[in-house]
């Protein structure tokens, strides 16, 4: 059968051309090879075939680069990791108002041709040669899908005659509907976005399912020119290229007259669904990146469109960041005013210093699973996580680590420390850690952790022993630290991931998580790749892990971290300061049953933060501020008490049992701690069988400095416990319950003693008077 090419055009009969769709293309190359002449066309026809996509080639069309979709602890996309930020989805989850206005403004005869349409290039070339320009292309859909599958977009006639090669041979590989599915998955539509999934998220803040009217046309106009119609380059623009559009789906008979008018008059209203999300919890997404990374290579990870469900909690993450935020900008004024008060008059020269910096990091004390990460003041300007990456001496956060390994040892919270004032034996010899705001000659293991005396931790190190300490610091995850006397004070390097985790052993029984970012991994078929199980390690006792955790409440309900209570965070916790020389870093690590957060503070090169910056007013503020706004709502809770816990009533200077001469004693200035006159009888919390079954000696009856003091004290009773809620009484029935918060010993300014102790000598030597 023999056509007449130039009458069927002119007539109309294109529907016999399309079915003869390998002839038109036979013809197409005969008119090349008689228009180069027979040799040299021949040979220019042949190379244009030479490396064209086999049929192998052609099958794996559909693998395109698919970005990797990271989810948050709800399942709601978080984040997006790719080299083209694509998110593939089958047509059948594409608004059908979307693929009318593809086809009314790319390829109205898309369902009528084979691959390419001799009517719609013929009349572009018309209109081209009329104008004198490329004024108007003729690719259909299929064309377009193989020039961006395969070839380059050099507009050359060789380029041209492989592109209607290709498209012939898609449109006999694929039915219509996936070649419209991979069209409009693979196509640019601006911004950084491919796919119209990832266009409809990123421009509406919608599936492509969702789609109105006017968003599908304004997204099919994209098409023609990404970066010249794209609402974020020239909104006006955009417009422009959406009414026409919206024109030829009315001329083509996908909408009428009423719609078309309604659909013109229609405000834009931009949303971004991908990228508005991303501009929080950078340091968290890196961490998982270079985990994907490591775990299945770069490729996959930026093309295999992996399906990540992590752990943060974006609202979490946002209180974290919002707290870190506030505390630096009221830090930095606070050194900003101490700088202009050291500048001299006339001299307004700034100093050119690196940012003060601060990490946060916060998971849940059971599964370790990470809610919430900041690695520093600002993604943009350093990438470097200090939340994981820094490794910096933790100061006095290192000493529940020694009072774990004295209670796993068979020491009690009452256990008395005595010869605090004697130098200690080191191979540099004698060495005397300073308490600058104590004195005290004797204390038990719970004051000593709440005024976090340094004497007291240095000789419950030399009792316990430097090797079990070390050994226990490595169980609960902080890595290898130096076996010094100075360990005790927190002469090893830490991370702050690494020691936040081992806090949440104390309200884990015992057991230390292993921290874990990433839930589970999906390829993008569905097909589970990893599962981030919890994994947890014994590291210490459940009855020790609970004594720890009351301990430690102290220090929050009337110690070094009183100032999270003044701030207004009023759940059950505990936690522990940690302040190094100079005031170079700020730590506070502390705990809910359901939250464990640890906060640091420091310069990346290491120096003073501040003069007299101790953790109480450096970190612990930020620690407040997180934790007052990330736990709302959650209820008043404490710890469950293990089955082998007891209690008793002690003396609070002997550690012993408790009797009628100790209950009638009050103290004034006891152990160094001036103002302090909390009667010595408390309830205490034991492992059991390491209470004291022998009584106390010291107060036998109400002797002469008893009832002396008794005089001068009127008898009168103790201040009433601070509350923490007002449906819950305080976590602990220890020593601090029934006191009003102490001032911090080790961090406030240091107080005259006062005429009564003088007079009784209360003081270093008072117990060898």
């Amino acid at each position: 059968m023999t056509f007449d090419v130039r009458r069927a055009l002119l007539h109309g009969r294109w529907r016999a051309l399309r079915t003869y769709p390998r002839l038109m293309l036979g013809v197409a190359a005969a008119v090349a090879v008689a228009a180069l002449g027979s040799l040299t066309g021949g040979i220019w026809f042949l190379s244009s075939l030479r490396g064209l996509p086999n049929k192998d080639a052609i099958g794996r069309i559909g693998e395109m680069a698919e970005a990797t979709l990271v989810y948050d602890a709800t399942d709601k996309l978080a984040f997006t990791i790719y080299n083209e930020q694509r998110i593939d989805v089958p047509v059948s989850e594409i608004s059908p108002t979307l693929i009318r206005a593809i086809i009314a403004i790319e390829d109205q005869r898309f369902y009528a041709h084979h691959g390419f349409d001799l009517i719609r290039i013929a009349s572009a070339a018309l209109v081209n040669v009329r104008r004198g320009r490329v004024a108007q292309g003729g690719s259909t859909i299929t064309q377009q899908l193989a020039r961006q599958s395969f070839l380059t977009s050099d507009k050359t006639i060789r380029r041209k005659l492989q592109e209607l090669i290709l498209a012939e041979r898609i449109e006999w590989r694929y039915p219509k509907p996936q070649i419209l599915e991979l069209y409009l998955n693979k196509i640019y539509f601006g911004d950084g976005l491919y796919g119209v999934e990832t266009a409809s998220r990123g421009y509406f803040g919608k599936h492509a399912s969702e789609l109105s009217l006017p968003e599908a046309a304004l997204l099919a106009g994209l098409v023609k020119s990404p970066s010249t119609y794209a609402p974020t380059t020239n909104l006006e623009r955009a417009i422009a290229r959406r009414n026409v559009v919206l024109q030829a789906m009315f001329d083509t008979g996908a909408i009428d007259r009423a719609t078309l008018e309604r659909a013109r008059k229609a405000r834009v209203i931009l949303r971004d669904g991908l990228r508005a999300r991303e501009s929080r919890g950078q340091y968290f997404k890196e961490q998982v990146r270079q985990e994907l990374v490591d775990r299945f290579g770069w490729q996959r990870v930026y093309q295999g469109g992996l399906r990540v469900f992590s752990t943060i909690d974006m609202g979490i993450q946002e209180s974290a960041e919002a707290s870190v935020a506030q505390s630096l900008k009221a830090l930095d004024e606070k050194r900003e005013a101490l700088a202009s008060r050291k500048r001299r008059p006339g001299n307004d020269t700034a100093t050119d210093e690196e940012p003060l910096q601060a990490a946060l990091v916060a998971m849940d004390p059971r599964t370790g699973q990470v809610r919430a990460m900041v690695g520093g003041r600002d993604f943009g300007e350093s990438r470097f996580n200090r939340a994981v990456q820094a490794r910096r001496q933790p100061g006095s956060a290192f000493k529940p680590f020694v009072y774990a390994a004295a209670l796993e040892a068979g020491y009690t919270p009452a256990t008395v420390i005595d010869h605090l004032n004697d130098p200690i034996a080191t191979p540099r010899g004698a060495w005397a850690p300073e308490d600058e705001h104590s004195t005290a000659e004797s204390m038990s293991l719970r004051t000593g952790l709440r005024t976090s005396s340094n004497r007291a931790a240095v000789r419950l190190l030399q009792q316990v022993g430097i090797p079990r300490t070390v050994q226990y610091a490595k169980d609960m995850g902080v890595g290898d630290v130096p076996s010094v006397p100075s360990l005790a004070l927190g002469s090893g390097e830490v991370t702050l991931q690494s020691l936040t985790a081992a806090y949440a052993a104390f309200a884990n029984h015992g057991f230390v998580p292993r921290p874990i970012l990433i839930r589970r991994i999906d390829s993008n078929d569905g097909q589970v790749l990893y599962t981030g199980e919890t994994s947890t390690v014994r590291a210490i006792t459940d009855t020790t892990a609970f004594l720890m955790a009351t301990m430690l409440a102290d220090v929050i309900n009337a110690g070094t971290g009183a100032g999270a209570r003044s701030l207004g965070f009023t759940l059950p916790a505990a936690g522990k300061t940690g302040t190094t020389n100079d005031f170079n870093d700020a730590w506070f690590v502390g705990f809910t049953p359901n939250l464990a957060t640890g906060v640091w503070v420091g310069f990346d090169q290491p120096h003073t933060i501040l003069p007299n910056g101790f953790a109480a007013t450096v970190a612990v503020p930020l620690w407040a501020r997180f934790m007052k706004t990330a736990t709302q709502g959650d209820k008043p809770q404490w710890l469950d008490m293990p089955s082998g816990i007891t209690t008793a009533k002690v003396c609070r200077l002997s550690g012993k049992l408790a009797t009628d001469g100790c209950d009638h004693l009050a103290i004034d200035a006891v152990q160094g701690e001036s103002s302090d006159r909390r009667p010595p009888v408390y309830t205490e919390y034991f492992a059991r069988g390491t209470e004291p079954t022998t009584y106390c000696d010291l107060h036998n009856s109400r002797g002469f400095l008893a009832a002396i003091t008794s005089i001068f004290h009127g008898g009168a009773e103790p201040p009433p416990p601070p509350r923490i809620a007002e449906t819950e009484p305080p976590p602990v029935l220890a020593e601090s319950a029934p006191a009003a918060p102490a001032p911090n010993a080790e961090e406030l300014p240091k107080q005259k003693r006062g005429f009564w102790s003088k007079l009784f000598g209360r003081g270093k030597d008072d117990r060898k008077k």
